[in-house]
């Protein structure tokens, strides 16, 4: 009870008011069940921004391996000359393929062991080295005379050789040939390292697609960081939506992410411009997504390229055509069998069984293309789809009229009080009509990763969408991955940073973990009263573990006092994991990674009159088990 005195001006007492300081009270029901939660809600979407592959998840070492990038400056290498040796660049019109036609040429006039010319690449800003170490590497070659190639690691600060072998290259045409390096023991980690190809005799030789690849994600060849994988893995993600948004379309239709030269061996893919400024290598091609989704027992979400690209260029009448044949090889080598022409590509790529599909998106963003020319697109290749593969449940990503989509695709880019005001959006939305995927999304604050004012953004928005997963189908953050090193980041707030030894999961992530690794299968009746304008909630039941898992935002920096009803709960204890920081700008880096993240606790439950101080600039779940 608080107690307000009135004075008259002369300092007499007049009287006192007795005023009631009501507490916010929170009532769950566990009882009651409102609807039930997506099973796919949470899940992944990328693109080659920000290096998310190219130097970034997929675990290539080497940059700018086939020289493709502002060719013929031949980026990103460097000439090595040891002693008295010389040697000059030219660039080679000849190459081990058709994709890869072109290739650099090394003329050596003067070398000799020890005085040895060639080659070197620092990787992305860049060579992680670790002790007791395993590396991978493989490179084309045409020689004339130079005998065997020197391949090293070395070390920036000391020069030191950490792992070296010789590989015989013969003379004649091109060859591939392999190599390992394998560091020793007393190795310290870091990245201030690069890789030197080299040669001790004279004479000429032309390389292409220099690579070398660490450990990778489950031992695939050609695979990705584990590390990154292992924090992917933590978000319990139940889809991929690949290839990714603007990486699809590309500034030009030529640019497009056209999956037919994705796919096969590496020398066989001729590269393509990324939308966001550098050469994409398309090591990261339609199967190793398909993969990728392997590895995190995730299903595709299968984006086709549906005629209109960035700059503005879209394909119409019979030139759309050949587009729409496109897309079905693409669900064919994804779902089919080895006795359809793509299925059997599949197979002789190396994986014999079908992905499972549920989902294809046609385009990406196309509110976009201002010649309106969508309703058209959308509705032939829906037509072409349905026809062929009519179990797969296709998503517009712009509403439509002609032909009713499954689902419709929205993004949000918004800052924290944009998504406080939008929790309630779907909350009266007509439920007849297609469902929704928030394809793209995040709060967009702090750089390069999120800050803890984002995350409570993010964590209001989670709560609305789990409160509305009868009509939100599936969600995903983007964008998802970013290399810290200068340079390396095109768009701010990333979900994870790194660079190329080591990464961090910003606020942001960890809320994502939190909320996808505790949610239930269906939502339960829930009130607030007297809550601050920023407190948010959501309430789901798991049936199968007989729990509750309570989320609680509160975004305001002042505390938040509950007074909590929970019917059905078991009284004693519970888990508890919380974020928090003292601000809004508080935030984790590469060099901090660990500032803010969820901190386990118990909590005692009490069914009814349960008080709970919910500090400011706090997340909170709770597993509360039911009777």
């Amino acid at each position: 009870m608080r107690c307000v005195f009135g004075f008259f001006a002369y300092g007499l007492l007049t009287g006192s008011i007795c005023v009631m300081a009501q507490t916010a009270r929170l009532v769950i029901d566990t009882s009651v069940n409102t609807s039930p939660v997506s099973p796919t809600l949470y899940g992944l979407m990328t693109e080659e921004i920000n290096f998310s592959y190219d130097g970034g998840l997929y675990g290539e070492m080497v940059r700018n391996r086939t020289f493709d990038a502002q060719w013929p400056r031949f980026e990103h290498w460097v000439t090595v000359t040891h002693g008295n040796a010389e040697e000059k660049i030219d660039a080679d019109d000849t190459g081990p393929s058709e994709a890869l036609h072109k290739s650099l040429k090394l003329n050596i006039a003067q070398s000799s062991p020890g005085n040895e010319a060639g080659l070197a690449n620092a990787g992305y800003w860049g060579m992680a080295v670790r002790p007791s170490t395993l590396y991978r590497g493989s490179f084309y070659a045409k020689a004339e005379r130079v005998g065997a190639a020197h391949a090293r690691l070395v070390s920036d600060e000391t020069g030191a050789t950490l792992a070296e072998i010789a590989v015989d290259v013969k003379d004649g045409d091109w060859q591939r040939y392999s190599y390992n390096l394998k560091t020793a023991a007393n190795v310290k980690p870091s990245l201030k390292n690069h890789l030197e190809i080299t040669f001790a005799h004279p004479g000429s030789v032309s390389l292409q697609l220099i690579s070398l690849f660490p450990p990778t994600f489950h031992n695939r060849p050609n695979g990705n960081r584990p590390d990154l994988m292992e924090m992917l893995a933590s978000m319990r993600p139940a889809f991929l939506r690949l290839p990714g948004g603007n990486y699809l379309e590309g500034d030009t239709v030529e640019e497009r992410f056209n999956w037919k030269e994705t796919v096969g061996p590496l020398v066989d893919r001729p590269t393509h411009r990324s939308p966001w400024n550098y050469q994409s290598t398309d090591g990261m091609g339609l199967l190793e997504f398909l993969e990728w989704c392997e590895d995190l027992k995730m299903d595709p979400v299968l984006a086709v390229y549906a005629g209109y690209s960035l700059k503005g260029q879209h394909v119409g009448g019979k030139e759309l055509e050949p587009f729409i044949q496109d897309a079905l090889d693409e669900i064919e080598y994804v779902t089919g069998d080895a006795s359809t022409k793509w299925g059997s590509e599949r197979v002789k790529d190396g994986h014999p069984e079908p992905f499972s599909l549920h989902y294809v998106e046609i385009g990406n963003e196309d509110e976009f293309d201002k010649s309106g020319s969508y309703e058209d697109r959308f509705a032939r290749f829906a037509k072409a789809i349905r026809s062929k593969y009519p179990q797969y449940k296709l998503i517009a990503t712009t509403p439509v009229k002609s032909v009713i989509p499954d689902v419709i695709d929205d993004h949000y880019y918004l800052t924290p009080q944009g998504f406080f005001d939008l929790v309630h959006k779907y909350d009266t939305m007509d439920r007849n009509g297609p469902k929704i995927f928030v394809g793209e999304w995040a709060t967009r604050m702090g750089s390069p990763t999120p800050n803890f004012g984002a995350a409570l953004g993010d964590a209001a928005w989670m709560t609305s969408m789990e409160r509305n997963s009868d009509l939100i189908v599936m969600a995903s953050y983007a964008p998802l991955l970013t290399n810290v090193k200068p340079g390396g980041m095109q768009w701010s707030t990333d979900l994870i940073g790194y660079d190329a030894l080591c990464s961090y999961g910003s606020p942001s992530y960890w809320a994502q973990v939190l909320f996808a690794q505790h949610l239930g299968d269906h939502t339960v009746k829930s009130t607030a009263d007297l809550v601050n304008a920023r407190f948010f909630w959501s309430a789901t039941v798991s049936t199968k573990d007989k729990m509750l898992h309570l989320k609680l935002v509160n975004a305001s920096d002042e505390d938040q006092e509950l007074v909590m009803d929970v019917t059905g709960a078991r009284e004693g204890p519970a888990a508890m994991n919380s974020l928090h920081a003292a601000t809004w700008w508080d935030t984790n880096t590469i060099n901090k990674p660990d500032a803010i993240k969820p901190i386990p606790s118990k909590v005692t439950i009490a069914s009814k009159n349960w008080r709970h101080n919910l500090v400011g600039n706090t997340i909170e779940v709770i597993d509360i088990p039911l009777r």
